[in-house]
């Protein structure tokens, strides 16, 4: 690859892979809270966990219950640092630990298949920071970083030839793993048995006959995988009854499309799919350059995980986004199955590092300062919180638009953070049996006593359960509440305001607190637009919903 030398070049090295670590965290530095959009929701939850039995009138409003899911990474990490730094910084270093893990994961991939790092692999490295992570899938993400390192493992220990260590080893970390969540042990699977179909097809290519070169690989695959199995029978008990939750959406062939498009998807569209053609650019290199080429054992990897992400639907067991999540880390392990064919000169190789090296700094720029403005976001907003009372009823309405816009605010969970700093019920909580350890038990908030009812647009979005502002602030159950946050909400009538008593105000986001009182103030078809179909189908929802 390099002239014949044995010496390490300088992305080959552990100082350098420390480095990129050390740099995938950084967006992370500035922010208190990383801007995440599911991430406060998931912070509300965690601040229960902590202090469900301390205080009695978070035992009113949730039910939290602790169970075996494959969904507990951050949920368990907590437990031993929010007691010692916080809850709030907890979560920060462990969302932190996370780019970092998912670099490393990478470049150690890269180290054990092509026996050093090759330059190409640095492209990899800012898939640390893809739209799943951005969208806060924390458990997700922390699990997948975990997967990959695991996976490095798996091929060190191969390669060395200790493979009863190996199965050892891998009935724990498979568990662990599931445990953090069960994508990334599915992934880890589907990685582990790929590299080991290909390792024993290895062992028989001296041999005659399509069913020792082909069909026996497969078995013997199969058993060298069984270490990873046992979760299945945790899957089974978890995910049977009541808990099944829906699989739907298969083959959404416009959605997995723009799933791959939105793969680095964060503040600006023209620099996030500009950075995504670098990506598939450097993959079809492998294809037409005569200087790269793909590695057989992470290139049946990655086809392997491109068969998954087309077969899997939107929606596994009522959680969605399934296909979305496993994207990036296809195209990851598509990018370190690259690496320079022998005879390629040191200059072409230092080339190609320092373009790797030059993107991934550029991207980690770039999200810098994203992450750096959403801060600022945050930071307006929840001010609103210094004028809240602990404990406090507070449901809140969170404005959105009804299209799929290149930029979120990030703010659709913000509310959480009542819950986190003044123990307050908001209303911005999955209530998922089965999906998550806390569910809703506050009836008197029905119907506006979880998610997505914090989420509030100017019209009824077509095939979305938001409702518009007006409908929000004139229905809402006054008696459940205290008091209402609005976030950057959609125009609307301020008579809409009747018996809500302002406390803090900036630009167009508000807290009130509510007078009971003083009557709410009536619908008119002129709160919903000039549709009057639309008026009428308000009409019936308001009925239902009251």
């Amino acid at each position: 690859m390099t002239g014949g030398t044995d010496k390490l070049h300088w992305w080959q090295t552990r100082w350098f892979v420390v480095a990129a670590a050390i740099i995938a965290m950084i967006p992370l530095v500035w922010p208190d809270v990383p801007p995440l959009v599911d991430l406060p929701g998931h912070m509300a939850r965690y601040r229960v966990q902590l202090s469900h039995g301390q205080y009695p009138w978070l035992t009113e409003w949730y039910n939290f219950r602790w169970s075996l899911i494959g969904n507990l990474g951050v949920d368990l990490l907590i437990i031993p640092l929010a007691p010692v730094v916080g809850l709030e910084f907890a979560v920060k270093l462990i969302v932190m630990a996370i780019p970092a893990l998912i670099a490393l994961g990478f470049l150690w991939i890269a180290r054990e298949v092509h026996g050093r790092i090759p330059p190409t692999a640095l492209f990899a490295l800012p898939l640390a920071y893809s739209y799943p992570f951005h969208f806060g899938f924390v458990n997700f993400a922390l699990a997948m970083g975990l997967a990959l390192n695991a996976f490095a493992l798996w091929l060190r220990l191969a390669r060395t030839g200790h493979l009863e260590l190996r199965a050892a080893l891998f009935v724990p970390i498979g568990a662990v793993i599931w445990l953090a969540h069960t994508y990334g042990w599915g992934t880890l699977g589907v990685l582990c048995f790929s590299a080991e179909l290909i390792r024993q097809h290895d062992l028989r290519r001296d041999r005659s006959g399509v069913i020792a070169r082909w069909v026996v690989p497969w078995f013997h695959a199969v058993l060298h995988c069984l270490p990873l199995v046992p979760p299945a029978l945790l899957m089974v008990l978890w995910r049977s009854g009541h808990v099944s939750g829906q699989t739907a959406d298969w083959f959404n062939w416009r959605a997995k499309a723009m799933w791959v498009l939105m793969i680095l998807r964060d503040r600006w569209i023209t620099f996030d799919i500009a950075s995504l053609a670098v990506l598939l650019l450097v993959l079809f290199k492998g294809v037409r350059d005569p200087n790269i080429q793909y590695s057989r054992n992470l290139l049946l990897s990655g086809l392997f995980l491109a068969a998954v992400f087309v077969l899997l639907p939107r929606i596994i067991f009522g959680s969605a986004y399934a296909d979305m999540r496993l994207a990036p880390f296809m195209l990851g392990i598509g990018l370190v199955a690259l690496r320079p064919k022998p005879g390629m000169s040191m200059r072409g190789a230092a080339v190609l590092a320092v373009g790797g090296l030059s993107f991934f700094l550029v991207r980690i720029g770039g999200t810098t300062i994203s992450y750096w403005l959403y801060d600022r976001d945050y930071d307006r907003e929840l001010k609103a919180l210094d004028h809240l009372p602990v404990g406090a009823r507070l449901v809140s309405f969170v404005g959105e638009t009804c299209y799929n816009e290149w930029k979120m605010t990030r703010l659709q969970h913000l509310p959480g953070l009542a819950t986190v700093r003044r123990l307050a019920y908001t209303n911005d909580q999955w209530s998922m049996p089965g999906a998550q350890l806390l569910t809703v038990r506050y009836r008197a908030a029905i119907p506006f006593s979880h998610d997505p009812s914090q989420i509030t647009t100017s019209v009824q979005c077509p095939r979305e359960w938001w409702r518009p502002i007006a409908v929000s602030l004139a229905r809402f159950p006054r008696r459940a509440f205290d008091y209402v946050w609005v976030i950057r909400p959609p125009a609307y009538d301020k008579r809409l305001e009747a018996g809500l008593i302002p406390v803090w105000r900036q630009g167009n986001s508000a807290l009130f607190k509510v007078d009971h009182s003083v009557p709410r103030a009536q619908l008119s078809p002129r709160d919903l637009g000039p549709y009057p179909e639309l008026y009428q189908r308000i009409q019936v929802m308001v009925r239902r919903t009251s």
